[in-house]
């Protein structure tokens, strides 16, 4: 199964958040599952950092390692990801989960995500 996984719920992963369900943490640490971060997550991150928005328990450059660490892998942004985002409809404007939702739709990903509104997008998600 490959599996796209939504920021907040990376960082509940890498900072071992009783929030992330038990079904999804077991996901992400079976090994026949392929885990994808997209770079929007770690560009995310990094800007709620600089605003003060955001305390994590290590440096982004950590963060980075263990996604590697936990044998996950880096998507980047496409131009095929950029046309699918054009087309989205608007039932959700944070840019960062709206390119995850692109990139989860172009790539068939499943998104793990406890942001029911990725829903209306008509995503394969997977919360609980």
């Amino acid at each position: 199964m490959r599996i796209i996984i939504d920021t907040q719920a990376f960082i509940w992963f890498v900072e071992n958040d009783n929030q992330l369900p038990n079904k999804i943490k077991k996901d992400l640490e079976n090994t026949e599952n392929t885990i994808i971060v997209s770079i929007a997550s770690l560009w995310e991150m990094s800007i709620k950092m600089t605003l003060g928005k955001l305390s994590l328990s290590c440096d982004l450059r950590e963060m980075i390692e263990k996604i590697y660490s936990n044998g996950f892998e880096i998507i980047p942004i496409l131009p095929e990801h950029i046309i699918k985002l054009s087309t989205l409809d608007y039932f959700h404007r944070d840019p960062f989960d709206r390119i995850i939702i692109a990139q989860g739709l172009t790539e068939n990903m499943i998104i793990a995500s406890s942001d029911k509104i990725f829903d209306n997008y008509g995503i394969k998600r997977k919360w609980k």
